[in-house]
């Protein structure tokens, strides 16, 4: 046999391989979960199945700052707008911004900046996940200026999470191994007795996993590494969370603590004593608390493929915040004519 036919029929050969892989990822589902995009692992596995509900578009739009009762300063949980709905459904007027658009928030001037923007409200909420909150407050503590304007989001930041369609096949945007790694990684997963993890994705068993999720493999399932890897919030997050609300004291400060996914579900007392802290010193709900009577209680509470709260979550989420809100305001203010 000639170099040229042994060439010629490696060529075909790895083809064929290529062209076999690209169909396997046409059949692939797109992702529709952080967790299983970042991991790469199949949604067939990992996809929560269950209809989301949906919400009134009247009651996903803010309004602009100066024109808000409530302002949230929030991360990507409060991204949807979902949770919010429930205070504009009651009648109040919230305003939306994000943490990431700022370098640091909890800075001295935290009360000039709100004035700045025109913010004439009766109470902020400062909405942030476990894990990136000690982070938050520490950077807080020298920080003398925020360094950008205060400004807000009329609508959402981002849609809120649907199942894929019936047009999601064939997945013409998948890379041709995207099939083939997130069905081999589903399978390693399946097959491992312990947790395992794929980059910046681990997954692992989960006690009651079927009853609590609606995912195909619900023994297991997927949390993000930062979760853990952050470290949990401790007193120290609490007296600098102390500090900051009593030094800023000129419009109400309501701290939204969301428990990690990761302490949901496998680690309950991961900032245990923070929690008996924060649960003490009536800066906020108690979210810890909520969220382990929750997640019994609703089929993915949580998303399995994802690192947030579903859709269902975040609703039964308005309604626990609706009535912290109703504690600092009864009534929502009157509109202007």
């Amino acid at each position: 046999m000639t170099l040229a036919k042994v060439w010629l029929r490696i060529f075909f050969v790895g083809y064929l391989a290529v062209f076999a892989m690209w169909l396997v990822s046409l059949t692939n589902l797109p992702f529709y979960g952080d967790l299983t995009r970042i991991g790469r692992l199949s949604e067939r596995d990992f996809g929560w199945t269950a209809p989301a509900p949906t919400v009134d578009p009247a009651y996903l739009k803010a309004v602009p700052v100066d024109q808000a009762d409530v302002l949230v300063i929030g991360d990507s949980f409060s991204m949807t707008y979902y949770w919010q709905s429930a205070l504009v459904k009651a009648g109040y007027r919230v305003a939306t911004t994000y943490w990431g658009q700022y370098d640091i928030v909890l800075c001295a001037d935290f009360d000039q900046w709100l004035e700045r923007a025109g913010f004439k409200g009766k109470l902020v909420i400062l909405e942030s996940v476990e894990r990136l909150l000690d982070e938050r407050t520490v950077s807080g503590e020298a920080c003398e200026k925020i360094n950008k304007p205060l400004a807000a989001q009329l609508k959402p930041f981002v849609d809120p999470a649907e199942l894929p369609g019936a047009d999601a096949l064939p997945n013409w945007s998948a890379r041709f191994d995207t099939g083939p790694v997130a069905y081999y990684n589903a399978w390693r997963a399946k097959q491992s007795a312990s947790v395992i993890r794929f980059k910046d994705t681990r997954v692992g068993p989960v006690p009651d996993g079927c009853q609590l999720f609606s995912h195909k493999l619900c023994t297991k399932l997927p949390f993000f590494v930062d979760d853990e890897d952050n470290g949990p919030l401790t007193p120290g997050t609490l007296a600098r969370m102390q500090v900051f609300t009593k030094k800023h004291e000129t419009v109400p400060l309501l701290w939204m603590v969301i428990p990690n996914k990761t302490t949901v579900y496998v680690k309950p007392d991961f900032s245990k004593d923070f929690e008996a802290g924060f649960r003490k010193s009536k800066l906020g709900p108690d979210l810890y608390a909520f969220a382990r009577e929750k997640r019994t209680q609703i089929r993915d509470f949580y998303f399995p493929n994802d690192t947030h709260l579903s859709m269902h979550g975040q609703l039964q989420l308005g309604e626990l915040m609706l009535d912290a809100v109703r504690e600092v305001l009864p009534v929502p203010p009157a509109k202007s004519p």
